[in-house]
């Protein structure tokens, strides 16, 4: 019996996993109002069967072939949820908010997922569970949030709290990004800087050096050394190289603990460290203050902000305050035991505890670290400056300082 039943979940799960193919469908509505569009289905049979069902009869089907569904990233998802919240409050029905925005939007993987939530809707599936079946694209902060919105009946403004918790979580990443990126441009430009100086250029030089017949100076040889080595062995270095990037890549992307020792170094980094440190502490705030304002219980809360926080040693501390919360110890002395929370943001959820204000609290410590975060990215963006300027220098100087040694030893001679 259990074997039965397996297959059955597999045959029932079947459809779905592998609804690819796009059917363009042209029918009547109940009204016998002429409606066209796209549907995604497993077969001709499941497409009529979901038109049936969404009223729409006598639909001529035509197979489009199967797409790829494209990349829906994170500021579409914001852009949706803000959309969402805007038309809801306007008065402007569910299915015809999907239906609006979906034509609407430039990227066609946008529309289509937009599509396949109107579809489960209109078939029945609450929205919460509709965005559950998308968990690439809604993590378990959004489905709670949506959850609790439609339990409460107050879906329209916990869409709007959830669209300006996103804005404000993508801003703090585009703060970090914007500091980490210019000083990683450099870099990058100046290897490559190096590698060609290396491989084209000081050859030429080497050809002049032999014609010398006298003994070069330490500098010169150690370049003259650098640049064989590379120019012998570039066709092997190349796809090592090449093959270490792709296979870290790989690992950081399956392995929690490779991107756990990758986040605590991170923290430990001098400057940057304390940057991810407060940009860390402004999602973890914000994420947990939009929960409490919408009435989730606080463990149920914790869940999703491990999630949410965007950082596996916040992740871990959260797990452990979850842990404590549940045992019936207070949210304060839990985020002093983990030794991640600065005084004053314990002392100012304390506050909140004792008062009443959780939500206020935490969302006052989270617009505090943001504006922390701008200011450190303005700072750390004038004063890596001049460091990497100087670091290029010396290392881009000293490279041509070698390579004329020589000559200057060569006109001295003369």
């Amino acid at each position: 019996m259990a074997t039965a039943g397996k297959q059955l979940d597999r045959r029932a799960a079947a459809p779905r996993a592998s609804s690819d193919t796009v059917f363009s469908y042209e029918g009547k509505d109940r009204n016998g109002k002429v409606v066209r569009g796209e549907i995604r289905a497993a077969s001709e049979a499941v497409a009529n069967a979901t038109l049936r069902r969404q009223g729409v009869r006598s639909a001529r089907l035509r197979n489009q072939g199967r797409r790829s569904k494209g990349r829906v990233r994170a500021r579409d998802i914001t852009f949706v949820t803000r959309q969402l919240a805007t038309m809801m409050q306007a008065g402007v029905p569910l299915i015809q908010s999907f239906d609006i925005i979906g034509r609407g939007h430039s990227n066609p993987a946008v529309s289509r997922l937009l599509g396949e939530l109107r579809m489960d809707v209109e078939t029945g599936s609450s929205l919460a569970a509709s965005f559950g079946r998308h968990p690439q694209y809604f993590d378990s902060l959004y489905i709670s949030l949506i959850n609790a919105g439609e339990r409460g009946g107050i879906l329209d403004s916990l869409l709007q709290r959830l669209a300006l918790h996103r804005e404000k979580i993508l801003t703090i990443q585009g703060k970090v990004k914007k500091a980490l990126f210019y000083p990683t441009a450099v870099v990058v430009v100046a290897i490559v800087v190096v590698v060609i100086i290396l491989v084209f250029v000081i050859p030429q030089f080497k050809t002049i050096f032999t014609q010398f017949g006298a003994d070069l100076p330490a500098p010169t040889l150690l370049v003259i050394g650098m640049s064989e080595f590379l120019t012998d062995w570039w066709g092997i270095l190349l796809p090592i190289l090449a093959g270490a990037i792709v296979g870290l890549m790989q690992i950081f992307k399956t392995s929690a603990k490779a991107r756990a020792l990758a986040d605590r170094a991170g923290l430990r980094m001098p400057v940057i460290g304390e940057l991810l440190h407060k940009s860390a502490i402004a999602r973890w705030t914000r994420t947990l203050a939009t929960m409490s304002a919408a009435g989730v219980p606080l463990v149920d809360a914790l869940d999703a902000v491990a999630g949410a926080s965007g950082n596996s040693v916040y992740e871990e501390a959260t797990r452990r305050i979850q842990s404590s919360v549940s045992t019936g110890s207070s949210l304060t002395q839990a985020m002093n035991d983990t030794q991640l929370f600065p005084n004053m943001v314990v002392q100012m959820v304390s506050v909140g505890e004792e008062s009443g204000s959780l939500d206020a609290m935490l969302s006052k410590v989270a617009d505090i670290f943001d504006e922390e975060v701008d200011n450190m990215v303005d700072g750390l963006s004038s004063l890596l400056e001049p460091m990497i300027m100087a670091v290029l220098g010396v290392l881009i100087g000293g490279i041509i300082i070698s390579v004329y040694l020589p000559l200057f030893k060569l006109g001295n001679a003369v």
